[in-house]
Formats: C-alpha cells, sequence, structure tokens
C-alpha cells in the first residue's frame, strides 16, 4: 500500500512539474509571436526534454512514448496560458516562477527514477540535475537565448543541493514522501534566495594575452 501511495506522489510531482516547465516555456515562446502550435511544441520541449536524456541515459524507453499525459498536460498548460494570459504575462516573475517550480519538482522525479534504478547516489543527483535543467536548456536554444543554466545565476547548482537534501533526509529514514517535498523545496528555495540577493559564481574572465 504505502508503495502504491508513493508511486501515485511521484506521478502528481511528475505532473505539476510538467505542468509548470509547460507555462515557462509557452510564457516564453509567447514573447517570440509565435502560433499556438509553436507554443505548444516549445512547451512541450520543456517538459519533456530532461526527463528524455535521463531516460536515455539509463538505457529506458522514453517516458513520454509510454503515457500520453504529457502531450494532455502540456495542452491544459497550453489552454490555461490563453484564458488568464492577461494576468500571467502582467507578473513579470511568471516565468521565473513557473521554472523554479518546475526544476525542483523534476530534480525529485529524476532521483526516484535513478534510485528505482539501482544507481548509486551521485549518479541519481546528476540524474536529478539532468532531469530538472536540460528541457529548459532546450527551449532556451531553440528561441535563441542563453540557457539559464550557463549563465551567472545559480542554477543547476541548486539541483544539487536538493539532491543533497534528499539523500540526507533519507539517511534520517524520513519519510519518503517528506522527503520528496522537502528536497524539492531546497531546490525551490535556494533558486528564490540566489535571485533575490544576486548570488552568483565567480565569472571566469578571458586571459589576457598581451604583453605589456
Amino acid at each position: 500500500m504505502e508503495n502504491i501511495l508513493q508511486t501515485d506522489f511521484t506521478i502528481l510531482l511528475d505532473l505539476l512539474g510538467t505542468f509548470a516547465f509547460a507555462i515557462s516555456g509557452i510564457r516564453l515562446a509567447s514573447g517570440k509571436q509565435m502560433d499556438w502550435f509553436g507554443a505548444y511544441i516549445i512547451g512541450l520541449v520543456t517538459a519533456i526534454g530532461g526527463g528524455t536524456l535521463r531516460d536515455l541515459l539509463l538505457d529506458l524507453t522514453p517516458f513520454w512514448i509510454l503515457d500520453p499525459k504529457y502531450f494532455l498536460t502540456t495542452g491544459v498548460a497550453l489552454i490555461v496560458t490563453l484564458l488568464f494570459k492577461e494576468k500571467l504575462f502582467k507578473l513579470g516573475s511568471t516565468l521565473f516562477m513557473f521554472d523554479t517550480i518546475g526544476l525542483g519538482l523534476f530534480t525529485i522525479v529524476g532521483i526516484t527514477k535513478s534510485i528505482d534504478a539501482g544507481l548509486p547516489i551521485w549518479v541519481c543527483i546528476v540524474m536529478g540535475t539532468i532531469t530538472g535543467s536540460v528541457g529548459g536548456i532546450i527551449r532556451d536554444i531553440l528561441l535563441n537565448e542563453v540557457p539559464l543554466i550557463f549563465r551567472k545565476d545559480i542554477y543547476a547548482l541548486s539541483s544539487i543541493a536538493g539532491g543533497g537534501v534528499y539523500f540526507i533526509c533519507n539517511y534520517f529514514n524520513l519519510l519518503t514522501g517528506l522527503t520528496e517535498i522537502i528536497a524539492a523545496l531546497t531546490v525551490i528555495i535556494v533558486r528564490l534566495i540566489v535571485v533575490k540577493f544576486h548570488i552568483h559564481l565567480p565569472q571566469l574572465q578571458p586571459l589576457d594575452t598581451k604583453k605589456e
């Protein structure tokens, strides 16, 4: 019974992450004057890109091939965006918030699936980071934007922090559902803090090859 509840909770996180990432993709596509279908495709690749790479690396059939709900969830995200675009688009932080929520939820989904595959901790954290960040990379590249993961804002490191917290909670035998919630919130809170206070890693400066 507990395993069934855990599976259902992971599926819920997966769908919420799909919805959040799809909204972020559609929101960004709206600024590129795309039609509805183009916006849907951008939302879809944002939502499934990271999980697809994860499954390929784990030698699994990509999840969206086996279940149409990810296409349907992206469709719902498009409809919600069209219906409430005036409110959503007026909020300058809309893209950031939905992207951050998607990052947090998908990081945990990636970790959970990697644990089920029997992988070591460090690989699980890497797979969680891939699941959370690669969809956004594909989205930004398609829209001719510099991917968030390559900007000075801390992005992928937020996923790594959440992954670390996940296994710390797991070490102390917290309930799996509670562990997932705490870890996802860690990713989200870290992103909020680093953006709010403009925290970032030092930038790599080019070498000055000129001789004085």
